[in-house]
């Protein structure tokens, strides 16, 4: 596979970009899937359903996929997204995130853009929400981005292991050629 590599500015992890054939890579649809992306981690999110609606449980300090973010540098963010928008790509070189979809479904795209790492250049794609209440890990070095699938729109709940730092965001086209991930629908 050939990679042309990013230079590193700040430290963190070293970003190579992949050429990937067209297509979404694999999609991850249960929990313990050998396709996932090296260091990729899931979980079900607990939900308790009644008659007067549900309780969403996201995330607890110290345990489950955030068990080992600092106290002191975890931010917690909201990303409010309308039907049919795409976002994608970027990457971090030192964050760690975890996801939760709290209303709605999205697509999410990851590639492993990090050099040397075993699974560089694959892609996952995972449907996550109201469907599938799962976390997702992403650890630095993967880019990720997502679209939302369905007619309403998608609320994103994620923790970071650090504070916002624009100096560790990368950013790649929705459509670059490197990734040639195909966000358009799979028909089978």
């Amino acid at each position: 596979m050939n990679q042309a590599a990013i230079p590193e500015t700040e430290g963190g992890i070293e970003i190579a970009l992949p050429e990937c054939p067209k297509g979404i890579g694999d999609v991850i649809a249960s929990l313990d899937s050998r396709g996932l992306i090296a260091g990729v981690r899931t979980q079900p999110l607990a939900v308790w359903a009644d008659d007067r609606g549900y309780f969403l449980e996201l995330l607890r300090m110290g345990q489950g996929l955030v068990a080992g973010y600092p106290p002191a540098s975890t931010q917690v963010s909201a990303s409010f997204l309308y039907p049919g928008s795409v976002k994608a790509f970027h990457y971090h070189r030192r964050q760690t995130d975890v996801w939760a979809v709290t209303a709605g479904m999205l697509q999410v795209a990851l590639v492993d853009l990090r050099q040397g790492s075993p699974t560089h250049g694959r892609r996952n794609t995972f449907y996550i929400g109201e469907l599938r209440p799962w976390q997702l890990l992403i650890p630095a070095g993967v880019g990720h981005g997502c679209k939302v699938i369905g007619m309403a729109p998608v609320v994103l709940i994620y923790a970071t292991d650090r504070f916002h730092d624009p100096s560790d965001e990368g950013r790649l086209p929705w459509n670059h050629p490197g990734i040639n991930y195909d966000w358009e629908i799979q028909h089978k």
